[in-house]
């Protein structure tokens, strides 16, 4: 048995003074103690952390003073705020797998389950299981599966919290509801069933601690309760942006109950917090964990120094599926985080929505110039604005046109654009989009175009200030109509949704992509979801457009967060059918039964119109409905892991305080990172196979069909330079043959190849198709 081992850019920080910058001498340590030993109580777990850092403390200095959290359920171990001195005396103690610096990571920051198609299913003839409420309804009879989030809290009175017809909280429930700031039990109910929040807050020279305004689980940032609600929110009919995205907004599984773990606060999610939010989430009972966090793809910690990397690890040993975000560094490769193969990491993709707002330019019977952004313009539909460029408002202290052109703040003459419309360029280097039209805005223009390509699936909401953004060939309209007159005049018009847009999806800019730098043969990401311009509930806000009285109770948010909870929705809905499943299981359903063409029947591209490889989105876009029956999984059992740990380079000694491997364990003394790829994933990656050189790897699948006699042929997509061979090809599954192996070799042909060389090995019975893709690397 072991026991051991989630829209901003994604960037590491380290708590003022803590190990990247220099460290102070008392900065916040987390140690990290491995697997919590067999028949200890929690409570004497905690006294013998506090005796741990009683023996390297200084006369006069108590442990209860310095320990700041405690890990007692999932794992072991404490966050201490420690001298650096101190911090390496305790790196020296028995059982101390790591210590490291407290480090600060970001969050990752409706029509989108709909576009999922995700709808109520029969499977092959069988009775629905009862505790199997369609995940795009209301509860008829509630399941008891409980969804987790790390976050930055949440808001109780969303609507998408509110618990009518939801039964009793499952007994198995061990949770709490913390009261705190504006929050109190009572803020829980059947179906936001808990909530915790962690704040270290500051510790003053005699050890005093100072609570900030953020303890409470109460969301003031948004996130969380977006996260929330678009994993497990209740159906909610009419709900809109201002009357944008129009429809009902619902999560993922709206049967499953919520459990709010608030470990970020406005200066980002300390990893201490982050480990007690998991260790407390495995306490409580919860079936799944959505992490829409992470660190940077520029400081990759080990495995053993990673918060989200030992908290999941502990969480998959006790059945949890853990969900976590790819990062928002894309589109440069090997920037995908929280890669760990315990973990299910999710890319972002568009849905088929668009927020439309146009330029309806003078001259006649020009046609309007499509654009997009949310706006609530309140210009003349007709075309009477003055319309001029940027490089041609160019103050005359400014050398040159190009900034000019790009509206750049400081360039332009205020006494050119007031009263008109600014054509401006813009590319991702520029000053920030909002920074340029404030400035506009102040200098008295009356709307602005901006003129970018990258970006353009991320709608930006500029509010009242008439803004739309075009692509550069759009553009070329623009320049012309103004070349053609001496007296080029438009107008903005207001942003009206348009659904059914083509193509979707597309794999988002922002999002990370593979490979992974830790793990390169480990295909990474593991799938792509929605999450961009995704509709779900928010907290109140002052900013209102001109004529709301109330704030808008949802709002539309873009960023690997928003995907990530998509998918900790399907495997609440694949766990509430299939309770007994591991955590491998259910993530193999929702990969092999992915898709990889967009809505018109061709393959997926990105945001820049090129064709998306498996570094974009890994196994391809979930399909909730289809993992609901994947007719063979690839699972994974406790020697999996161990085995993956000794080809990562973990020795047998350091595994042995992680985990409680079988007694006698030992790593293989071939143990190297190349048999990683013999690991039984889903996808297969394979690095340095050389010229003309070959590799096998073997893979093992278990039927889980209704259909007991099966027989699966397999057909391969085969890159050129390539040759794939699958033996057997055909695997004939019985009542008491239920698990069948086979191999793949894969045998180059081609000595210059220097991208990856990716294609499929794909599994059928006539009804059920099981996908797996693969890259191959020389």
């Amino acid at each position: 048995m072991w026991l051991p081992l989630c829209f901003v850019v994604a960037l590491l920080a380290v708590r003022p003074g803590g190990g990247l910058a220099g460290e102070r001498s008392n900065d916040v340590y987390v140690v990290y103690m491995g697997a919590v030993p067999r028949r200890t109580s929690p409570n004497f777990l905690q006294e013998s952390h506090l005796r741990l850092v009683g023996s390297i403390l200084s006369r006069g200095k108590v442990a209860q003073s310095v320990v700041v959290q405690q890990y007692k359920h999932g794992f072991s171990g404490f966050a201490a705020r420690l001298s650096k001195d101190e911090a390496a005396a305790l790196r020296k103690k028995p059982g101390v797998v790591s210590v490291f610096a407290d480090p600060v990571y970001q969050l990752h920051t409706t029509r989108s389950w709909d576009f999922l198609q995700q709808t109520d299913v029969k499977i092959d003839g069988g009775a629905r299981p009862k505790a199997a409420a369609s995940s795009s309804s209301a509860p008829t009879t509630v399941t008891d599966t409980i969804i987790g989030l790390l976050d930055s809290g949440i808001w109780p009175e969303s609507p998408s919290f509110d618990d009518t017809g939801f039964g009793a909280v499952p007994s198995t429930w061990k949770g709490v509801c913390m009261a705190g700031a504006d929050f109190n039990s009572s803020n829980c109910n059947k179906k936001l069933i808990g909530a915790r929040y962690y704040d270290l807050g500051e510790v003053d020279g005699a050890g005093a601690r100072s609570w900030s305004s953020s303890n409470s689980p109460r969301d003031e940032a948004g996130h969380g309760t977006h996260t929330s609600s678009t994993a497990a929110g209740n159906a909610v009919t009419g709900a809109s942006y201002y009357g944008l995205a129009s429809g009902t907004a619902k999560g993922g599984s709206a049967a499953s109950r919520v459990a709010m773990y608030r470990v970020c606060s406005d200066e980002g999610c300390a990893g201490s917090a982050i480990l007690a939010g998991f260790d407390d989430a495995i306490g409580d009972g919860v079936d799944v964990i959505s992490v829409s966090l992470g660190a940077s793809p520029y400081f990759s910690p080990d495995f053993s120094e990673d918060p989200i990397a030992i908290g999941s690890f502990h969480a998959v040993a006790k059945g949890v599926i853990v969900v976590c975000s790819a990062g928002n560094a894309g589109p440069e490769a090997s920037t995908v985080v929280n890669a760990a193969p315990w973990i299910m990491t999710v890319a972002a993709t568009t849905i088929d929505r668009a927020f439309e707002s146009d330029v309806v330019l003078g001259g006649g019977n020009r046609s309007a110039v499509k654009g997009g952004a949310i706006n609530f313009s309140n210009l003349d539909k007709s075309p009477k604005y003055p319309l001029i460029t940027g490089a041609s408002a160019k103050s005359s202290s400014v050398s040159g046109t190009d900034s000019a052109s790009h509206c750049e703040p400081g360039t332009l003459d205020a006494s050119k654009i007031k009263g008109k419309i600014v054509l401006c360029n813009h590319s991702q280097s520029d000053t920030s989009k909002t920074v340029k039209v404030d400035e506009l805005k102040s200098a008295g223009a009356v709307g602005s175009i901006l003129v970018k390509d990258a970006e353009r699936a991320v709608t930006t909401a500029y509010l009242d200030f008439p803004v739309t953004e075009v692509t550069s060939g759009a553009a070329v309209d623009l320049h012309s109509y103004i070349a053609s007159t001496s007296e080029p005049v438009a107008t903005i018009t207001p942003s009206i949704t348009v659904t059914g847009y083509k193509p979707a999806p597309v794999v988002a800019y922002f999002s990370s992509r593979g490979p992974s730098a830790q793990t390169g043969n480990i295909l990474k990401p593991d799938l792509a979801a929605p999450g961009v311009d995704i509709l779900a509930s928010w907290i109140p806000t002052s900013s209102l457009p001109a004529g709301q009285k109330q704030p808008s109770q949802f709002n539309l948010i873009s960023g690997t967060s928003m995907a990530c909870p998509h998918v900790a929705g399907a495997a609440a809905t694949v766990k509430a059918w299939n309770p007994t499943w591991s955590p491998a299981a259910i993530r193999s359903a929702i990969m092999t039964t992915a898709t990889q063409q967009n809505n018109d029947k061709a393959p997926m591209t990105t945001d820049s119109g090129t064709v998306a490889t498996l570094f974009d989105y890994g196994a391809g876009q979930v399909n909730p409905t289809g993992a609901l029956d994947p007719g063979l999984v690839y699972d994974l059992a406790a020697d999996d892991y161990l085995h993956f740990l000794c080809n990562y380079g973990y020795g047998a000694s350091q595994i042995k305080l992680i985990t409680s491997p079988p007694a006698g364990f030992s790593c293989p003394g071939n143990a190297s990172k190349d048999l990683i790829s013999d690991l039984n994933y889903p996808s297969i990656a394979v690095t340095k196979l050389g010229a003309a050189a070959s590799r096998t790897v073997t893979r093992e699948v278990t039927n889980v069909g209704a259909q007991e006699d099966a027989t699966y042929t397999v057909t391969v997509s085969t890159p050129a330079g390539l040759d794939v061979k699958v033996v057997p090809s055909k695997l004939h599954f019985t009542s008491t043959l239920k698990k069948l192996a086979f191999q793949v070799t894969f045998s180059s042909n081609n000595t210059t190849a220097k991208d990856a060389m990716t294609g499929s090995i794909t599994w059928s019975d006539g009804k059920h198709t099981v996908h797996s893709p693969f890259a191959i690397s020389n």
